[in-house]
């Protein structure tokens, strides 16, 4: 349990580099889904103390039904993104809307699908809820799937939305996914990051923890080495700090010293850590799926994952493929987590 949130983000440049995402072959016959490029307003991330965008890029992907049955409405897929990249770049990980197409071509029932852009100054908002940052959770579960609701024929109910993430959007799957299943009905967790506490105190970062700290700007952010900037991301994430200007955080160390209480603030965000007070929220989902690569370096905060929710008789199942941490995401995403959804979701106007 006592895994390093530092050290499952560490892994992820090392597993980065090491293979190309794999490309699904097209699927013959594949009709063309259309893709929208839109901004929503995001109220719960007004005043962030950062300065990040209020108004989020958001990419919708559209069946080709869509335009032609103009009174037929949609369950929808909701997809987050990994630590480092936006919307746009996890839509070319995952190759849509190429895997879409494949995956309806292939048998799974039309849906709609959608990539909320949660990119922030230090490079990713760890879905949670920070006056730094704003508080993505509640954008992702509450003003995005409003905005999506309100402007595009959706089924706006539970068990027709469908939450998926990979890497810290696997975090962001699981947080939100545990918060919030009054919104959602299925849940996919991809390679999640994240998941069990820091440990204290953690030997051989003292560069790193001072380059960290010498830190003003944003300018000064960009210039460190990714886990450095992750650390910076999850400090924003969970230790917000309103009277520490200029960055408005606290990190885990201070002139070399481990800080037990943002240390503590840290733990208090680890799925691993407070995954027994939703126990309630996770029985009401109709299934849960989770996914990791076996040579990926965040398989066992998965598995660990998988262990509890089977501890507690919570139906999910759970897969170590073959691959790295992003080696096969495309091809998950269409052969396995849009099928999942297919499975899954509610399709009829009225749900039981």
């Amino acid at each position: 349990m006592r895994q390093s949130i530092l050290a499952s983000i560490a892994a992820i440049p090392l597993l980065l580099g090491q293979v190309k995402t794999e490309v699904p072959e097209p699927e013959a016959g594949a009709k063309p889904v259309t893709a929208e490029r839109i901004k929503i307003h995001g109220s719960a991330l007004e005043g962030n103390l950062e300065g990040d965008a209020v108004d989020r890029d958001v990419l919708v992907y559209l069946p080709q039904s869509y335009a032609k049955d103009k009174k037929r409405r949609y369950p929808v897929v909701y997809a987050l993104h990994g630590y480092s990249i936006g919307a746009e770049q996890w839509s070319k990980e995952i190759h849509v809307p190429q895997t879409i197409e494949g995956a309806f071509a292939k048998g799974a029932k039309e849906m709609i699908v959608v990539l909320p852009d949660s990119k922030t100054v230090h490079n990713g908002s760890m879905y949670s809820s920070s006056v730094t940052t704003g508080d993505f959770e509640r954008f992702i579960a509450h003003d995005v799937v409003a905005h999506i609701d309100a402007h595009y024929r959706t089924m706006p109910q539970r068990e027709s939305r469908g939450l998926v993430g990979h890497s810290m959007g696997g975090y962001g799957a699981t947080r939100i996914g545990m918060k919030h299943s009054d919104v959602f009905g299925s849940l996919y967790i991809m390679s999640p990051c994240c998941l069990a506490p820091m440990a204290a105190g953690r030997p051989g970062n003292a560069e790193m923890a001072k380059a960290i700290e010498e830190v003003k700007t944003p300018a000064d952010s960009a210039k460190l080495p990714f886990v450095a900037r992750a650390q910076l991301a999850s400090a924003a994430a969970w230790s917000p700090n309103p009277k520490n200007p200029p960055l408005f955080l606290d990190l885990p160390t201070k002139d070399g010293v481990p800080q037990p209480d943002v240390i503590a603030r840290w733990t208090a965000n680890a799925p691993l850590i407070f995954i027994d007070q939703y126990i309630g929220n996770l029985r009401r989902y109709k299934a849960i799926s989770i996914d990791v690569g076996d040579k990926d370096g965040l398989k066992a905060g998965a598995a660990q994952l998988h262990e509890i929710l089977d501890k507690y008789g919570l139906a999910n199942s759970f897969e170590v493929y073959s691959g790295t941490h992003t080696s096969a995401v495309a091809v998950r995403f269409q052969n396995y987590v849009l099928p999942f959804f297919a499975k899954h979701l509610c399709f009829a106007r009225t749900c039981q």
